[in-house]
C-alpha cells in the first residue's frame, strides 16, 4: 500500500506544478479536468501524510520502549495503544480512498422526480422531495437550475427535472435512485386517516457533447405553447420545445427558457443524457450482477426508502438504516443516509475484490 502511496503522491505534486502553468491555466478544460485530480488526490495525500507521521510516532515509542528509561517507557506504553488505534483507523480511511471511483461519478447529474401512486397526495410528496434536494444541494454548494417542471393540481409536482451542478454530483445522488415511499394523513384527508403514497426519483449522469453523438438528421423538433405562469408571452409565442430522437424514440419536452432557442438548448442537454443513460444502466446493471450490491442497482422500480411521517421516521431499506430526524432531513440534512449507503456500496466493493487505483 505504501508503494501505491507513493506514486499517488508523486502524481499529485506533478498535477500541482502542472496547475501553475500559464498554458494550462488559459485552457479551460485542461485546467477544470487538472483541478478535479488534484482535489481528489488532496484527500488521499493529506490521509497518508496523517498515516506516515503516526508510523514515526510508533516507530519512536518503539525505541524508548527498547532503550528509554522509566519514566519515558511508562508514557510511551500509556500511548503506544492509542496509536495502534489511530493506526488502524487511517488505514481503513486510506483504504476507502483507494477504492477506485466510477468514471459517472464525478458528472453533474440530471435529478427528475415524478409523482407515483397516490394522486394529489404523490404529487405534494414529490414536492417536499424536491424541496429537500435542493436544500441539500445549496448546502453542498452545488448549482440547481429547473429544466422541466409540471404542477400538480392541488400543489407541489406531477414531475419536476432539475439540472445539478459541482464536485462529484452524480456519485453522491446516484444512491438516490428509486421508489420513495411515504406515509401520512394528507392535508385534504378530512377523516385523518394514514394513506401511502409514492414518487419515483432518477439521477442521471450529464452526458457531454463527447459522451454521446447525435446527429441533427436524427431528431424531429416540434415547438408548442407554454403551459403555466409567464404572462402574456407563454400564450402568445410557441416557445416550448419537444425534440424526438428518431433512432431510439426518446423525446423531451422543455418549456422553462423564455425564447425556442434556449428551450432547444435545455431540450438537447435532456436528450443527450437520456440516450447516454442507457450505456451507463447496463454497465451499472453489470456491475451489480457482479456484486450483488442492493445499494446502487439502477432499478427504479425498486422501494428504496420509506418516510413515516406519524412515527416521525425514514427507513432505508437498502440498508436497514432508521433515522428519527424527519423535519431536519426533508430540510435537506440527508447527509447522514448518504454516508451510509456510500460506505455499504464500498464495503460491498471491497468485499468483490475491487483493485485500488494506480
Amino acid at each position: 500500500m505504501i508503494d501505491k502511496l507513493e506514486a499517488i503522491k508523486g502524481r499529485y505534486d506533478q498535477v500541482a506544478l502542472a496547475l501553475t502553468n500559464p498554458e494550462v491555466v488559459q485552457d479551460n478544460k485542461q485546467f477544470s479536468k487538472l483541478s478535479k485530480e488534484y482535489r481528489q488526490l488532496e484527500k488521499i495525500v493529506k490521509a497518508y501524510d496523517a498515516y506516515r507521521k503516526l508510523l514515526d510516532a510508533i516507530a519512536f515509542n518503539k525505541e524508548v520502549l527498547e532503550s528509554g528509561d522509566e519514566e519515558m517507557r511508562e508514557l510511551a506504553k500509556e500511548e503506544t495503544e492509542s496509536l495502534a488505534e489511530q493506526k488502524d483507523k487511517t488505514e481503513a480511511e486510506i483504504r476507502n480512498l483507494l477504492i477506485p471511483k466510477d468514471p459517472q461519478d464525478e458528472k453533474n447529474a440530471i435529478l427528475e422526480i415524478r409523482g407515483g401512486t397516490g394522486g394529489d397526495e404523490a404529487a405534494l410528496f414529490a414536492g417536499d422531495l424536491l424541496r429537500m434536494y435542493l436544500r441539500y444541494c445549496e448546502n453542498k454548494g452545488w448549482k440547481t437550475a429547473i429544466m422541466s417542471e409540471n404542477p400538480g393540481a392541488a400543489g407541489g409536482y406531477k414531475e419536476a427535472v432539475v439540472e445539478v451542478t459541482g464536485d462529484d454530483v452524480y456519485g453522491t445522488l446516484k444512491f438516490e435512485s428509486g421508489v420513495h415511499r411515504v406515509q401520512r394523513v394528507p392535508a385534504t384527508e378530512a377523516s385523518g386517516r394514514v394513506h401511502t403514497s409514492a414518487a419515483t426519483v432518477a439521477v442521471l449522469p450529464e452526458a457531454e457533447d463527447v459522451d454521446v453523438e447525435i446527429r441533427e438528421a436524427d431528431i424531429k423538433m416540434d415547438t408548442f405553447r407554454s403551459s403555466g405562469a409567464g404572462g402574456q408571452h407563454v400564450n402568445k409565442t410557441e416557445s416550448a420545445v419537444r425534440l424526438t430522437h428518431i433512432p431510439t424514440g426518446v423525446v423531451v419536452e422543455c418549456q422553462e427558457g423564455r425564447s425556442q432557442h434556449s428551450n432547444r438548448d435545455i431540450a438537447m442537454r435532456m436528450l443527450r443524457t437520456r440516450i447516454y443513460e442507457a450505456a451507463v444502466r447496463k454497465h451499472e446493471d453489470a456491475i451489480a450482477s457482479q456484486r450483488k450490491s442492493l445499494v446502487s442497482t439502477g432499478d427504479r422500480s425498486a422501494k428504496i426508502r420509506t418516510y413515516n411521517y406519524p412515527q416521525g421516521r425514514i427507513t432505508d431499506h437498502r440498508i436497514g438504516m432508521t433515522v428519527y430526524n424527519m423535519d431536519a432531513f426533508m430540510n435537506g440534512e440527508i447527509q447522514d443516509m448518504i454516508d451510509a449507503l456510500q460506505f455499504a456500496e464500498n464495503a460491498e466493493k471491497m468485499k468483490s475484490g475491487d483493485q485500488a487505483i494506480i
